[in-house]
C-alpha cells in the first residue's frame, strides 16, 4: 500500500454534503463509507451539556421551530444555547430544511445531539461491525469575544468537554482542534498529553501563527487555500501533521494529496476515500 492510500479522510461535520451537518445519522453514514475520523463542532449548553453544534445558537439557515415554523433572521441572541438548557435545545430540528448551501444534502429531521450521544453511537457500531478505531477530531467552538455569552469561559469549556471524554476512555483517539489560541492553551495545560490541532483561516507566516500559540501543535488545520508545498514541507521539519479544510472538489483533493498532506477534512467523505483508494 502506498502513503497516499493512507491518508486518513475526516468527514466533516459527519457528512455535512449527503446529510444534515453534525446529527447521529451523518456521522453514522462518515463511519459506514470507513473514514478514519470524524470531524465534530462541539458547543455548551445552559445546563453545561457538551452540544454537538457548529454555532452556539439556531441556525435559520436549516434549522426550524418546535412548531415547525421558520426560525427570525438576526435572532442569535434569542436562541443563545448558553442561555438554553439542553432540553429546549432538541425540540428544535435541524434537518428537515435542507442547508441550500448543499444540493445533495438529504431532507432527515434531526435534532442536536450530545457529544456522548454520538460517541455511544458510533463506538457501538464500530465494535458490532468490528471495524477499525475511530478518530474523534474534535472542534471547540470559541471565541474570546463571546466568553459569558454564548460560551462558557475556556477552563469551564475544557472541564465540561474532558468529562465527557475522559468518561468514555478514548482520549488516545481525540484531537481537540480550534482557532482560539486561548483555549487550546488550556487545554495543554490541563491536559498535557492531548493532541491538539491549530485552525487556521489566516494569511499569516506559520512562524507567527504558532508564536501566538505559544506551543507546538501536533496538528496545523489550516483552510485549504492557504496550502502549498513549502507549507507543508515546513510543517513537516518541524513534526507537524497538516490537515486543512474544507476540502470537496476532487481536483482540490488530488493537489493536496500530491503537497504530502496528512489528511483531508471533506463535507463529501464518499468522494475522497474513493479517489485515496483509487491512487
Amino acid at each position: 500500500m502506498s502513503i497516499k492510500k493512507q491518508i486518513p479522510v475526516h468527514g466533516h461535520r459527519g457528512a455535512r454534503g449527503l446529510l444534515p451537518e453534525n446529527t447521529i445519522a451523518g456521522f453514522l453514514e462518515a463511519a459506514r463509507f470507513g473514514v478514519q475520523a470524524l470531524e465534530i463542532d462541539v458547543v455548551i449548553s445552559k445546563d453545561l451539556q457538551v452540544v454537538v453544534s457548529h454555532e452556539p445558537w439556531m441556525n435559520e439557515l436549516f434549522c426550524t421551530q418546535p412548531n415547525g415554523s421558520e426560525i427570525e433572521s438576526n435572532s442569535k441572541e434569542k436562541y443563545n444555547f448558553y442561555q438554553m438548557p439542553f432540553g429546549d435545545i432538541t425540540a428544535f430540528d435541524c434537518g428537515l430544511k435542507v442547508n441550500p448551501e448543499f444540493p445533495f444534502q438529504k431532507s432527515l429531521p434531526s435534532r442536536k445531539p450530545l457529544l456522548s450521544e454520538v460517541i455511544c453511537v458510533i463506538e457501538d457500531y464500530i465494535n458490532k461491525n468490528s471495524l477499525s478505531p475511530i478518530i474523534y477530531n474534535i472542534e471547540i467552538k470559541s471565541d474570546p469575544s463571546e466568553y459569558g455569552i454564548f460560551q462558557p469561559d475556556p477552563e469551564t469549556f475544557v472541564w465540561v468537554l474532558f468529562k465527557v471524554l475522559l468518561r468514555f476512555n478514548i482520549t488516545d483517539r481525540v484531537i481537540i482542534q480550534s482557532f482560539d489560541v486561548t483555549v487550546l492553551q488550556e487545554v495543554r495545560k490541563r491536559y498535557p498529553g492531548s493532541s491538539i490541532g491549530l485552525l487556521i483561516e489566516n494569511a499569516k507566516e506559520l512562524k507567527s501563527n504558532i508564536e501566538d500559540l505559544g506551543f507546538t501543535p501536533s496538528f496545523y488545520n489550516p483552510d485549504f487555500h492557504l496550502v502549498n508545498e513549502k507549507l507543508v514541507s515546513e510543517l513537516h521539519s518541524k513534526h507537524i501533521k497538516i490537515i486543512p479544510w474544507t476540502v470537496n472538489e476532487i481536483t482540490d483533493m488530488q493537489q493536496l494529496i500530491g503537497m504530502g498532506v496528512d489528511g483531508l477534512i471533506t463535507d463529501y467523505p464518499d468522494r475522497a476515500l474513493e479517489l485515496i483508494r483509487s491512487l
